[in-house]
């Protein structure tokens, strides 16, 4: 009899509870069938993989003290092996610390959880000896764990990570880096203008680190981007044409680089009716130095002008100017 009693009601208690917004609380008659009011009680709480259950265990302090103790321990060192390490020369320089405002130009979703991923990575690249895969095994997790449905999210993760790489790679002299970068992550880039800008950094970085027959690949890129848009589209195309010349006009350049420019501004130059963009043109000219090719092309638009054009006086200026300019180029002999 007694045995049946226990199959039938194998449990001491049982009832149902709600959490609340301030927690789970035990029943009141349960807690005063198992809880004296002085004594203290400590649990082992459980949460199994399936996540089905909550387990509470009863220990005595001794085993509760000597559990926080190992846990503690285990939560020191995981947090040592996680924290960015600084090396001698960062805690010197800033030179060798994250340029976060350099790397995060557009905002994203998930932008606050890809930053400390990247820093920690950050100070596996300034090890010595550099812990190459694994600083590259973070970059690699941040770029495929922080995906959304969205491509222009997705874009801007990806520009993030290379300007974040560009800047590694100059300060830790990785060039090698910049063809991981246009293998592996500029083709997912499914965002034509951050396609474009992504390229103009590997352009701008190849070139201040001279890394020539890298440039020479991106150029032909930018341009054929530049030439993908629908000529009615002027606006977004002189745009292109404006952040490109701004990346190179100061840097030095290869013959090929300046044979690639020097014929897609005249193309468009002489391509287009409208004076104000043939003055670009005659001005993007300029600031490359193509002194010879702009004061050509300045003086057709003036010939082509008629005489009342409000434009007139503008293009007599930048002839004047032009003609005055020592004929200089800069490029790599």
């Amino acid at each position: 009899m007694e045995e049946n009693n226990k199959s039938e009601n194998p449990t001491f208690y049982e009832e149902i509870i709600k959490k609340t917004k301030t927690g789970i609380t035990f029943p009141k008659d349960l807690r005063d069938a198992l809880f004296g009011d002085e004594e203290e009680v400590y649990f082992k709480i459980i949460v199994p993989n399936e996540k089905d259950k909550i387990i509470l265990e009863f220990i005595n302090k001794s085993e509760a003290n000597n559990y926080t103790k190992k846990e503690k321990e285990v939560k020191t060192k995981t947090s040592k092996e996680l924290k960015p390490r600084t090396s001698a020369k960062a805690s010197k320089s800033v030179e060798f610390s994250p340029n976060w405002g350099a790397y995060f130009l557009y905002d994203f979703k998930n932008q606050d959880k890809v930053r400390p991923i990247l820093e920690s990575a950050f100070y596996k690249f300034s090890e010595t000896p550099m812990n190459l895969e694994d600083a590259m095994g973070r970059v690699k997790y941040a770029l495929v764990s922080f995906l959304t449905s969205t491509k222009t999210e997705n874009a801007k993760l990806y520009f993030s990570v290379i300007r974040f790489l560009s800047d590694v790679i100059e300060k830790f002299n990785l060039p090698n880096l910049i063809d991981w970068i246009f293998e592996k992550i500029i083709p997912n880039v499914e965002s034509k203008f951050l396609y474009e800008q992504a390229l103009l950094e590997l352009l701008e970085l190849s070139l201040k680190i001279n890394r020539y027959e890298k440039a020479e690949l991106f150029i032909f890129y930018i341009l054929k981007n530049i030439d993908d848009y629908p000529r009615s589209e002027l606006y977004n195309i002189f745009n292109s044409f404006k952040e490109l010349v701004k990346k190179v006009r100061n840097i030095e350049r290869t013959e090929k680089i300046d044979v690639l420019l020097k014929e897609k501004l005249i193309e468009y130059g002489e391509g287009v009716s409208d004076s104000d963009y043939k003055i670009q043109i005659v001005e993007f000219l300029e600031d490359l130095n193509y002194i010879e090719l702009a004061y050509k092309l300045a003086k057709d638009i003036q010939n082509s002008l008629p005489a009342d054009s409000v434009k007139v006086e503008e293009i007599r200026k930048i002839v004047k100017r032009l003609y005055t300019t020592p004929i200089t180029e800069n490029k790599i002999e």
